[in-house]
């Protein structure tokens, strides 16, 4: 079962370019939008739209409400699902637009009971035409996932990502904002136990292809729980957290001068050795190359010592 999607009938002036996640639990499509004036549709899922190239004016009805924007780069577009939206006009080109849809409940009842929101009362405005830099950030995400080839870590992020979204809108669109004592605002932290047991999963397999909801099944809890009380324990996202170890990993495995290059990436869990040379270096500073020439310095590896990784350098002619 995937998302009850409506782009194809509201989307007449359109173009899709790509879909980069087709999920039960969210659909992320980018387009290409022309001038004109668009269908009236009611939609089944919640929709989220964030123009990433583009200046146009935009004019839209919904929930009796009548809205006008100047839009460029970062506006967005929020229609919660059984809105009956109309009078829709582009007056110019929308040059790359993603589009986020969700079901009606964003998060299901049991995460949104963790969070103490009634499911039943959860009502989203309808808003939009301005900017939003957390909105504008997750769809620039989103955009870089399409050209990353790292299919396996980057579904750890994507859930990652959809849970920031889906949290992000229950903060600042709820049409009654959720409220929360401070008790609860404290509550939250992995104990020892549950933490203990993601950790020991990731260190034993950091390679392996991990999804949100497996790393919260190990914690016996939601992925939408799992992910915030990680967050508040360790100080950064299970994506993070992974990607680290994966690197850690993989500088023991450089010292060691025993793999090639592209043994190493492949160990480490990465598709490619260009996508596990550019996610070292973000994390270090340096390549992988580099790393390992340092390391075998520091170790005082001769030259003709040097492992298998390392490219033979040709000698000038005499």
């Amino acid at each position: 079962m995937t998302i009850d999607c409506h782009s194809t009938r509201k989307y007449s002036t359109g173009t899709l370019i790509a879909v980069e996640q087709d999920t039960p639990l969210m659909r992320v499509e980018t387009w290409r939008h022309g001038a004109g004036r668009l269908p009236e549709v009611i939609p089944a899922a919640t929709e989220i739209a964030v123009m990433l190239s583009g200046r146009l004016n935009v004019e839209r009805r919904g929930d009796g409400r009548y809205q006008k924007s100047a839009a460029g780069p970062g506006t967005f577009w929020l229609c919660p699902a059984g809105i009956h939206e109309s009078c829709i006009s582009l007056s110019d080109t929308m040059v790359e637009t993603v589009h986020f849809f969700l079901p009606p409940d964003l998060l299901g009842a049991t995460a949104l009971e963790e969070w103490e929101i009634d499911p039943g009362a959860v009502q989203l405005d309808y808003a939009g035409g301005c900017f939003d830099p957390m909105l504008n950030q997750i769809a620039t995400a989103f955009r870089t996932l399409r050209h990353a080839p790292e299919a396996g870590i980057n579904r750890l992020l994507s859930d990652s990502l959809r849970i920031t979204l889906a949290a992000h809108l229950l903060r600042s669109y709820l049409v009654r904002p959720a409220s929360r004592d401070e008790p609860t605002q404290r509550r939250g932290l992995l104990d020892d136990r549950r933490l203990r047991r993601v950790v020991d999963l990731v260190e034993t397999r950091p390679e392996a292809d991990f999804s949100l909801q497996a790393l919260a099944d190990e914690a016996c809890l939601s992925p939408f729980h799992f992910v915030r009380a990680f967050h508040r324990t360790v100080g950064k996202t299970p994506y993070q957290y992974v990607v680290e170890r994966r690197i850690e990993k993989a500088k023991d495995k450089l010292r060691s001068r025993s793999l090639s290059l592209v043994q190493i990436a492949a160990e480490s869990g990465f598709a490619t050795q260009s996508g596990f040379t550019r996610t070292f270096r973000k994390l270090t500073g340096v390549t992988p190359g580099r790393f390992r020439d340092s390391a075998a310095e520091q170790a005082g590896v001769p030259e003709r010592n040097k492992g298998v990784g390392e490219a033979h350098r040709k000698q000038p002619p005499s």
